[in-house]
């Protein structure tokens, strides 16, 4: 079954404490060619039926996401759809 996916992040030009904190703390893991480091949400909503788009920017827009700081994308992925991590 696809899923709606909705990735909230903060806009560019509003600080984000958490993502410099992260950046700060990759030189002590040997990582130094990190430029920046932003924070951002992935939220995924199933539909019980074929994914409704404009209801889902509707969500996000009310309700998952602060349009005054924050940008938000919505997008249709597959159920297995998982992020490629290395333990």
């Amino acid at each position: 079954m696809p899923r709606v996916v909705v990735d909230v992040m903060l806009k560019p030009e509003i600080l984000d404490p958490q993502g410099q904190a992260v950046a700060n703390a990759l030189p002590r893991l040997g990582v130094s060619d990190v430029a920046s480091v932003r924070i951002g949400r992935r939220i995924e909503i199933d539909f019980t039926g074929e994914p409704d788009l404009d209801q889902a920017r509707e969500i996000a827009d009310k309700l998952l996401a602060n349009p005054v700081i924050e940008d938000f994308t919505v997008r249709v992925v597959g159920a297995d759809e998982t992020v490629d991590a290395q333990p």
